[in-house]
């Protein structure tokens, strides 16, 4: 027994046993300390190398007891086993341990495809040594390699896609994409396909040539840090919302606000988008950080947008279908036009122009005003332009321009809420003397210049006010207009020149 034992022994124990059992164990011990994450692989491959030590050392039992070709055969198959393990095993190690901590990431198909190609050249190599010849072996499978890859053709299919995914650096696991109407995150590219997580839990299986020939989006990479993606938030407001408030109230809002999972920068931004019966359509488009928790953040940002639209005043439009019945009589309608009307001559008693209107004189302008919005940065009329309509502003501000030869515009005046502008056009047939911009939103009213000539002809003493009040403007014009140009003597119209022009104007 003990001749058996050490006949075993020394068939067992190469002289390069004690080599690669001491590389295997290093490897091993060096793998479980650097690479906590892959430790289960390593103790399995590690286990797998000792069961192939253990198989060796059978081989080398059957040795002892003189049945040689089992014995060569149960040795030289776990020969070739514990070498593919210790092969693993270095491969775990320089890939990922070592690489990586000189800035080189390997994707894990190309990783696979080297381990393979050490395990057939160690193969082939132990093959060789023992007398057995692999280039006989290799001509005698061709046949059978082509009928299984024709036979395989999709499955080849899906290897080569994955193969192209990971060398191209495409898609990586860990990747959140969208392929039609799947959204997820990447879990892992395998030869075969593709397995992405979806936020409900749901665990997909993409064959690989899907993805080549078909189209994905990558919209978050784990190993970047700073990929912010663009959502869109959309609403509808009614038209009573002036365009330019809801952008500045929804704006403003947004960025200010500390939202979780909202991007600083870029700063969010609101769009007016169209225009549909009854509202208009709006999108909020803003920069989500992290895409995992979008809907918990979509809802976030639209419980400040609804927050920032009631404290302006501004409704959103809900579609939906009412009836409302009213009997609308005479004196339904005369109660109607009596408020509207008693409301427009309170407003016009406050414009200089018509102080001296009597009553029903406000109310024949007040019937003929008609409303006309300005938004900021809109020209109410340029320099040069046929005057046709006189101007009440009601809200907001706008400034008036004046133009001179060879020379850049100038500021003249600032015209607030409660004042008129574009009355002398309107009273003596002259072109714009001016141009008028909008600073900021305008509520404005105007009025036709058949009515103001049907007020002046129906009292002619009207043109005397009317006249003073442009004399003075024209004034202040022509002294601001003299520090740019050399004015004539006796340029500046009085209030008798001004009069002159009006009467001849309107046919007194």
């Amino acid at each position: 027994m003990d001749s058996v034992l050490e006949r075993t022994w020394v068939y067992f124990w190469l002289p390069e046993t004690m080599f690669v059992i001491v590389a295997a164990v290093i490897l091993t011990l060096l793998s479980l300390r650097l690479l906590a994450k892959e430790r289960r692989r390593v103790g399995t491959t590690f286990v797998a190398f000792v069961l192939c030590l253990l198989g060796q050392f059978v081989g080398a039992l059957f040795e002892a007891l003189h049945y040689s070709r089992l014995a060569v055969m149960l040795h030289e198959l776990f020969v070739i086993g514990s070498g593919m393990a210790l092969v693993r095993l270095a491969a775990i190690f320089v890939f990922r341990a070592i690489l990586p901590r000189v800035g080189i990431v390997v994707a894990r198909i190309v990783e696979d495809i080297i381990v393979l190609v050490l395990y057939a050249a160690f193969i082939l190599a132990r093959l060789h040594l023992v007398g057995l010849d692999p280039a006989s072996l290799l001509t005698t499978s061709a046949v059978l390699t082509a009928v299984l890859a024709f036979a395989m053709q999709d499955t080849l299919g899906n290897v080569l896609s994955g193969v192209a995914l990971q060398l191209d650096n495409s898609l990586r696991t860990g990747d959140w994409i969208r392929i039609d109407d799947l959204t997820g995150r990447v879990a892992q590219v395998r030869w075969r396909q593709t397995t992405i997580r979806t936020r409900n839990g749901e665990v997909v299986v993409v064959p690989n040539s899907q993805l080549m020939r078909g189209r994905f989006t990558v919209y978050g990479r784990e190993d970047v840090a700073s990929w912010p993606w663009r959502r869109w938030v959309w609403f509808n407001v009614t038209h009573d919302a002036a365009p330019t408030q809801v952008i500045e109230a929804v704006e403003k809002a947004i960025t200010v606000a500390e939202i979780p999972n909202v991007a600083a920068q870029p700063l969010p931004t609101c769009v007016l988008m169209e225009f549909g019966p009854g509202y208009a359509r709006y999108a909020l488009r803003y920069w989500m950080l992290d895409p995992q928790p979008d809907d918990p953040t979509d809802s976030a940002v639209r419980v400040h947008l609804l927050a920032a639209l009631q404290r302006g005043g501004m409704e959103l439009a809900v579609p939906g279908q009412s009836l409302l019945v009213t009997k609308k009589n005479n004196a339904y309608r005369k109660s109607i036009r009596r408020r509207e009307t008693e409301r427009r001559v309170a407003g016009l008693r406050k414009f200089e122009l018509f102080f001296s209107l009597e009553e029903e004189e406000l109310l024949t302008v007040s019937q003929h005003l008609v409303f006309a919005p300005f938004v900021r940065g809109d020209v109410v009329y340029r320099q040069g332009n046929v005057a046709h309509w006189l101007y009440l502003l009601t809200v907001g501000e706008a400034e008036v321009w004046l133009e001179f030869p060879e020379q850049p515009r100038q500021l003249f005046r600032t015209i607030d809420a409660g004042n008129t502008f574009g009355e002398r056009g309107v009273l003596t047939g002259e072109l714009r003397h001016d141009t008028v911009i909008a600073t900021t939103d305008l509520v404005c009213y105007r009025l036709d210049q058949e009515t103001l000539e049907g007020l002046i002809q129906s009292r002619p003493t009207l043109a005397e006010a009317f006249a003073a009040i442009l004399a003075r403007r024209e004034a202040e014009m022509d002294e601001f207009a003299s520090r740019f140009v050399d004015l004539p003597a006796g340029d500046v119209a009085p209030k008798a020149g001004m009069l002159d022009k009006i009467r001849e104007f309107v046919g007194l």
